[in-house]
């Protein structure tokens, strides 16, 4: 049982600058492996013998076990220790790297990745609680920065990494590279920390909710992510996954705040500054990463670009959101981070709004200065986000709030990219027919296509190619349009918090 305990105090010099590059660090490389495989799939599919679709499990069976386990860092930190939950984590997450680059068969790698999301799931939310436990209260805001950082530059640099790995060495290394990383940071970040190790509680195990946890959870991820290619609910199986995602997590809800000790402390809702806190970073993220993935996707399917070059295009967003974190870090605690937060996320809007004017003329400069201009925004809506909900809470609830948001930015991110894929799909397809409709003598075009060489059927191809394109165009500008719109709500809803008082506490594992 635990006893009354003073927080150790926060770390200084050399030490602080070590232990916070090693959770930065660790936190990159588990935002890095969300998007890492998503240009791979193509190389895995054909490495293993399956098609596309069923490579996509690839990404659906992470996600799904991250899903789970990141609301559970609040209890697993509580009954084993921040310090050695995130060591554990890092090991596994290594062992399990290396289990899914020598998979001989794509059951295996499914096998892989689930072990892998579950011991990846915890180390988010534990390097940001232990962030704010070793640095001092005053620079909370600092600390919430390099955490930001990462998080915002991992979704960025996994396509570039995945396609460029796929494409020179192989899929496996897209594993391999992590390595290094995790059985390196872990052994650094032991030495470290674990004299930080607070006392722990022997607190029951709370079955019925982790099992009402993964049922909803789970249901939930396979419908998003197999919606599509099922035709949404047109399917009698989408149906039953909707149907079990929404009674599974009412009972989830129910149990959970009545039990005497559930595995998710939903109890930190109560606190306002955390609710509207995670709620405007659930709306943000979602659409911010719908956009993430969309912008590849549109380069290469319609635009010509390889995996590789969209990757590039997309890196842009990462550099003005390196240089200006730490400077927005600095201005958390003498500004109202509302006003912060609103300024950035109507920064995104604009970006969005400067996105629908994309042509199919656009130049590689024309697309990548808008991901520029945005990364100057994303520090003013990640990090003020983040000490606005984890500053509502109590200290010992840190944890447990940090699992809580990093489960709904997973969630709103996954969401928003199944709505805005399907939604980019139908409209570009009504887009086609009402070009179609409004073509002015097609006839005339393809007699005058054939009188300069080309055939019949040549001719006809190179129509359909030029109305499919102008389509896809119209659909992509009419979704980021859409997240505009979204981006300007978040940017409101913020305003609803109080403005906090005091900068995120350290806090440690309980709830």
């Amino acid at each position: 049982m635990s006893q009354a305990h003073s927080p150790p105090a926060p770390l200084t010099g050399a030490p602080l600058l070590l232990a916070g590059l090693l959770l930065g660090l660790a936190n990159f490389m588990v935002v890095l492996d969300i998007t890492i495989a998503n240009v791979a799939v193509p190389h895995i599919a054909g490495g293993l013998a399956v098609s596309p679709s069923q490579g996509t499990w690839v990404i659906t069976s992470y996600s799904v076990a991250e899903a789970i386990t990141v609301p559970l860092s609040g209890w697993l930190a509580q009954r084993f220790g921040a310090v050695k939950v995130f060591v554990f984590g890092l090991v596994g997450f290594g062992v399990c790297s290396i289990f899914c680059g020598i998979a001989p068969t794509f059951g295996l790698l499914v096998l892989g990745r689930v072990l892998q999301g579950l011991c990846g799931g915890p180390i988010m939310p534990m390097s940001q609680t232990l962030l704010l436990q070793i640095f001092p209260r005053e620079r909370a805001p600092q600390a919430l920065g390099i955490w930001s950082m990462t998080t915002v530059v991992g979704p960025i640099a996994g396509p570039i990494l995945g396609g460029a790995i796929s494409d020179s060495i192989g899929w496996h290394w897209i594993f391999f590279i992590n390595i290094p990383v995790a059985f390196g940071v872990a052994f650094l970040a032991y030495r470290t920390l674990i004299r930080r190790q607070e006392p722990t509680r022997r607190i029951p195990v709370d079955y019925i909710g982790l099992g009402l946890l993964i049922v909803w959870v789970a249901a939930l991820q396979i419908m998003l992510d197999t919606g599509k290619e099922h035709e949404w609910f047109s399917s009698p199986l989408i149906v039953v996954l909707a149907i079990v995602a929404v009674l599974g997590f009412a009972v989830f809800m129910i149990w959970e705040l009545t039990a005497e000790n559930p595995i998710v402390n939903l109890r930190v809702f109560r606190h306002r500054g955390f609710s509207i806190g995670v709620l405007t970073l659930a709306i943000t993220f979602g659409a911010f990463f719908g956009t993430v993935v969309l912008i590849p996707l549109w380069l290469q399917t319609n635009m010509g670009y390889t995996a590789t070059w969209a990757g590039y295009a997309a890196a842009f967003q990462g550099l003005l959101a390196v240089v200006m974190s730490p400077i927005v870090a600095s201005q958390v605690a003498k500004r109202d981070p509302r006003a912060l937060v609103s300024f950035g996320v109507f920064w995104m809007a604009g970006i969005a709004i400067w996105r629908t004017h994309f042509t199919t003329g656009a130049d590689f400069l024309s697309i990548a200065l808008p991901q520029l201009f945005l990364g100057f925004a994303m520090p003013f809506f990640f990090i003020p986000t983040q000490s606005i909900a984890l500053g509502a809470v109590d200290p010992e609830e840190t944890a447990s709030a940090a699992g809580i948001a990093n489960f709904l930015r997973v969630v709103a991110g996954a969401f928003a990219t199944s709505l805005i894929n399907t939604g980019w799909e139908n409209t570009a397809n009504a887009k086609r027919t009402e070009l179609v409709g409004a073509l002015n003598q097609p006839q005339g075009a393809l007699d005058r296509m054939i009188a300069q060489g080309f055939s019949p059927d040549q001719a006809l191809r190179q129509l359909e190619s030029l109305v499919q394109t102008q389509a896809v165009m119209l659909s992509t500008n009419e979704m980021f349009l859409i997240t505009a719109v979204v981006f300007a709500i978040a940017a409101s809803t913020i305003w609803l918090a109080p403005r906090p008082k005091n900068a995120p506490a350290p806090g440690g594992g309980g709830h």
